[in-house]
């Protein structure tokens, strides 16, 4: 018998099939081959269609079947992981009414920011844990103040993660994780909040009901299993946006446990039991997968936006083949780059500078100096550097930095990269082979509550290897001073003139 997992991501969607009895990862794919695209009307706008998720997960998982070759009636239950925060709103027929406004869109920014005046500090800092800032919820009010014929349409509001499981089995439902990543959710009164949607003016019969995020969730009905591939009545069992899930896929439940990821975007995750919160501006906290009315687990999140992506158009913009070749391109130059410095922020609002948009930067590119060598390695060195930046702000909101935890699909594949951060925080970096649609599908099985096998299982399966700080730093930690001092000159710059 086997799990399925899927991870819709806002690149691709990846699917996983994984041994119940062991917990061995089978086979994974990804649909498309090649990166999905983006609609972006606007400047800052971004959106993708929902009903495209949906056609790549169907395609993923008959090819899983097919490749793998396993029956659809050996699969015991689903596991989901998806983009957090975009925004999908159906009619009453369950028909997506426009694309989903997605998690790096910012044209919500200033609703945010006045909600967060209106409904006040005390009221951001003990009930939802955040300022509105550009999630789901801001965006469903953007809808309604821009687009009010169609709001009158809607039906239900659902995360990417709601709409995948209504498409396998009709049903319509959230989590209270998911909630919490709208900022929906009130953790004083732990319910939805009221105070937000009045302020808002958002109908609260908008927001589907609640599912537990291990357990039913739903079946798969005729429909589903028609599109899908997968049988009649197989359930689905665990639903959580990608942060929540790379966290538990790399085995971080418990507080003082820190999660951290490298792709399109970067994110530093930490596990905490106490709902106090310092920097609810800058970082985000959410209800961790095993949060539990009475029995707060917040996972405190701290983005970067622009980190894989920046990566990325540097190698689309310069004649490389491969990351790997650009790797050892930057292993040619010395720290520091010599001088260069990549301010990687170009990727919409960055929440750690309260939603500003700072944008992507190279300063002081030496004609008669730099060449491409020297790009790849301030690039590699200025997301590190972005790393280190925002986890020095997650110590001074209160979390202690004992161990990171990553996944080795990423940028943390590059030991430059690695090392970096290591180095600079002091602090070992233990690196899994897995990815968010593995750990999706092995939280298929904790509908169960058997976490300890499900640790166990992490360890004997994933396990990769351990990135130690190095013990000279000297060089490293004054690169990363100048770039430090580079980054708060230009964003005090940029406040001056705005």
């Amino acid at each position: 018998m086997v799990y399925i997992g899927f991870d819709i991501g806002s690149s691709s969607v990846k699917a996983a099939l994984l041994e119940v009895s062991t917990g061995k990862c089978l086979g994974v794919v990804q649909e498309p081959e090649s990166e999905m695209g983006m609609i972006a009307h606007k400047n800052g706008w971004a959106e993708q269609h929902p009903e495209d998720w949906w056609n790549h997960v169907c395609t993923a998982s008959q090819k899983l079947l097919k490749t793998y070759n396993i029956s659809n009636e050996k699969v015991s239950g689903i596991g989901i992981s998806y983009q957090m925060h975009g925004l999908v709103v159906v009619d009453k027929e369950g028909k997506t009414l426009r694309p989903s406004i997605i998690w790096c869109d910012s044209r919500a920014v200033e609703i945010g920011n006045q909600g967060a005046k209106e409904l006040g500090k005390d009221y951001c800092d003990h009930h939802l844990l955040n300022t509105p800032g550009n999630f789901t919820a801001s965006k469903l009010k953007w809808v309604k103040e821009n687009e009010p014929e169609l709001y009158q349409n809607i039906h239900k509001c659902m995360l990417p993660g709601d709409y995948i499981s209504y498409r396998f089995s009709g049903e319509m439902n959230t989590t209270i994780s998911g909630l919490s990543e709208g900022i929906f959710w009130d953790f004083k009164k732990e319910d939805i909040s009221k105070s937000l949607m009045d302020n808002y003016a958002l109908e609260m019969d908008l927001i589907p009901e609640r599912v537990p995020t291990f357990g039913l969730q739903g079946k798969v009905d005729e429909k589903g299993a028609a599109e899908s591939g997968l049988a009649v009545g197989t359930p689905i069992f665990y639903r959580a946006g990608d942060q929540p899930n790379n966290a538990l896929s790399l085995g971080v439940l418990n507080a003082g446990e820190v999660a951290a990821t490298a792709g399109t975007s970067g994110v530093v995750y930490a596990v905490t039991d106490s709902l106090l919160a310092k920097e609810t501006s800058k970082i985000n906290h959410f209800a961790h997968v095993n949060y539990a009315k009475g029995n707060p687990k917040i996972g405190k999140l701290l983005c970067i936006n622009g980190v894989g992506i920046q990566y990325r158009w540097l190698q689309a913009n310069l004649e490389v083949e491969s990351y790997t070749q650009m790797n050892a391109l930057a292993e040619s130059v010395p720290v520091g780059s010599e001088g260069l410095f990549v301010l990687p922020f170009g990727n919409g609002a960055e929440r750690m500078f309260e939603n500003r948009q700072i944008g992507s930067h190279f300063l002081h590119l030496n004609l008669n100096v730099h060449n491409k060598a020297h790009l790849c390695r301030a690039a590699l060195e200025g997301i590190a550097f972005s790393f280190v930046y925002g986890m020095e702000l997650l110590k001074k909101d209160g979390v202690n930095l004992s161990r990171i935890k990553a996944g080795n699909d990423n940028m943390f594949r590059s030991e430059i990269f690695a090392d970096t951060i290591s180095t600079l925080l002091g602090i070992e970096i233990e690196i899994f082979a897995t990815t968010g649609a593995i750990g999706a599908a092995r939280a298929a099985g904790l509908h169960s509550g058997d976490f300890e096998t499900f640790r166990k299982n992490i360890t004997d399966n994933d396990f990769d290897k351990r990135f130690v700080p190095q013990k000279e730093k000297q060089e490293l930690q004054k690169a990363y001073e100048a770039w430090k001092k580079e980054l708060e000159a230009f964003t005090k710059r940029q406040e001056t003139q705005s």
